[in-house]
């Protein structure tokens, strides 16, 4: 059988791994590790001798550990028995990752939970070559870069929502205004994750996220700008002059909702009595919020049928994720506060914009 002369690996950037295929490496043999990779003589399962970027001639004085396993002939032509392992240690630059599903991303300042898509890219190279050969590649006769950056895309994803939230509470940050903090962010990430890299032998060089994006017609988005609208008129006008504006605001949705029947009451010379009513009104609304804070905005809990089975409560953000998770739709069941009986999701105010945001049927032929 014809035996290699020469050992080497002409590496690429899909492949971190290869074992050189031989069934015998004799002494004398010249052994080529190119930059940006180490070479690894493994007998039987154990890693046994190193070689870094060099030209090296194969002899015993040299293997010294795999010495220990055989007895090699001194100035012989036998080979020995060993596999030859490299490893790529290039770094890797534009390996991308992205969220195929919104995180749900539970707004710190203002209280409202916001489904947010975001992608970027990362950069790695493999820093303890012999850790990431034991932990990883097992006896694989190669390993693909693929592999690497499809598991840690899991991780990435998996982290994302609590490295998000947690930078935005720290910093004090509302989704609102997130995409003017994404490199301050990318930097927290880095930080955040590269202990997961570390542990498979694995240097994370760079971590970018390239955008944050938020549905702008999305229910959750809308309610958070109005959060912040509201916000927004408190600081510009007073304190006072703020509860008087929402009063009027109430009492004018009060008037909608009566319809004819508070005019024909004041119609009918019931104008004091009325009056007094929308004093009331007006009083309840003056003599709230008296720290001058945005009062939060009030959470309705939803509950739903699944297979016969109650799911609740549930928050309209939580409800919205089934949907877009194809747990349920418009013929499912649903009952809040207020109602007599359950009715269909498609027959509720509340969950209307989600059904109309998506395309109706196919006709049938």
């Amino acid at each position: 059988m014809q035996l290699a002369e020469v050992i080497k690996w002409e590496s690429s950037p899909t492949e971190l791994v290869h074992k050189f295929r031989s069934d015998g490496v004799r002494l004398g043999s010249q052994l080529i590790v190119y930059p940006s990779q180490t070479a690894f003589f493994v007998k039987g399962g154990t890693i046994c001798d190193e070689f870094l970027s060099g030209t090296y001639t194969i002899k015993s004085d040299n293997i010294p550990l795999v010495g220990k396993f055989l007895d090699i002939p001194f100035g012989g032509e036998t080979p020995f028995k060993a596999e030859v392992w490299f490893v790529n240690q290039v770094e890797l630059l534009d390996c991308k990752w992205g969220t195929s599903s919104p995180l749900q991303i539970d707004d710190p300042t203002y209280g409202v939970i916001v489904p947010i898509r975001a992608y970027g890219q990362y950069g790695f190279k493999i820093s303890q070559p012999r850790l990431f050969l034991e932990r990883l590649v097992g006896n694989m006769s190669s390993f693909a870069t693929a592999m690497v950056t499809d598991y840690f895309r899991s991780v990435i994803i998996t982290k994302l929502t609590s490295i998000i939230y947690d930078k935005l509470r720290d910093s004090n940050i509302s989704v609102l205004n997130i995409n003017a903090k994404v490199e301050e962010l990318s930097e927290y990430a880095k930080e955040r994750i590269k202990g997961d890299f570390e542990a498979y032998g694995i240097e994370i060089s760079q971590f970018n996220i390239a955008s944050i994006s938020v549905k702008e017609d999305d229910a959750s988005f809308k309610r958070l700008k109005e959060a912040k609208d509201a916000a927004a008129k408190m600081k510009i006008i007073s304190r006072e002059d703020y509860k008087l504006m929402r009063s009027f605001d109430v009492l004018e949705n009060a008037a909608q909702n009566t319809g004819g029947t508070m005019s024909a009451a004041m119609g009918l010379g019931a104008g004091v009595g009325m009056g007094s009513i929308m004093g009331q009104m007006t009083a309840n609304v003056m003599t709230t919020d008296d720290t001058g804070e945005i009062p939060p905005i009030p959470r309705v809990d939803y509950y739903i049928a699944i297979g016969g089975n109650r799911q609740g409560p549930l928050s309209l953000a939580e409800i919205e994720q089934k949907f877009s998770n194809g747990e349920v739709n418009e013929n499912t069941l649903a009952w809040k506060k207020g109602l007599k009986q359950w009715v269909k999701m498609a027959e509720m105010e509340d969950f209307k914009q989600m059904f109309e945001e998506c395309p109706p049927p196919l006709p049938v032929e």
